[in-house]
């Protein structure tokens, strides 16, 4: 089961908020509560209070426990942009864009039947890599099977490249 928070039109870039997301995605609820509150960017205390009401619509509206929560998904997308102008030399304005941002989390719950304590770090690279994958493809614009094919491609492309031993001269080193 998954439950899902929604914070809209936070008043910072979205450049921003996601640095501050991808410090807390795939961690545990604990985990990344502790990550919140250390953390010296603007945007983390309006995600810390995000991702306590997340774990609050968990705990009262389908009765799950907060401990077993981790945070499976976790995306920034744009919001509105105010346009604001500021006066400049021989009576020219320059726009300013003022960026907000939509915040989404994603809770799921471990599956604490098999073992009385599971090994979070395997389970956070495995989830990492997975909501990695996904955040990728929704940001391109397709589905993760499109995604996962362009990969596919990308790798017999670079494996067919690494085969030649031409050298080839830049200008510039990249």
């Amino acid at each position: 089961m998954e439950v899902r928070a929604q914070l809209k039109s936070l008043r910072t870039s979205p450049r921003k908020v996601r640095l501050v997301a991808s410090v807390i995605r795939g961690l545990s609820v604990q985990d990344a509560r502790k990550q919140l509150e250390v953390l010296v960017k603007r945007s983390s205390a309006p995600m810390l209070k995000l991702l306590n009401s997340a774990v609050a619509n968990a705990e009262n509206n389908f009765k799950m426990t907060g401990s077993n929560l981790f945070v499976s998904e976790i995306f920034v997308d744009e919001g509105a942009t105010f346009k604001r102008w500021m006066p400049r030399a021989m009576g020219r304005a320059t726009e300013i864009l003022k960026r907000t941002s939509h915040v989404t989390i994603v809770l799921a719950q471990t599956n604490t039947d098999d073992a009385t304590q599971i090994s979070t770090d395997v389970d956070a690279t495995q989830i990492n890599k997975d909501v990695k994958k996904k955040v990728k493809a929704h940001k391109q614009g397709i589905s993760v099977k499109t995604a996962q094919a362009v990969q596919a491609g990308n790798a017999k492309i670079k494996a067919g490249s690494e085969g030649s031993k031409k050298k080839f001269q830049r200008r510039k080193v990249i």
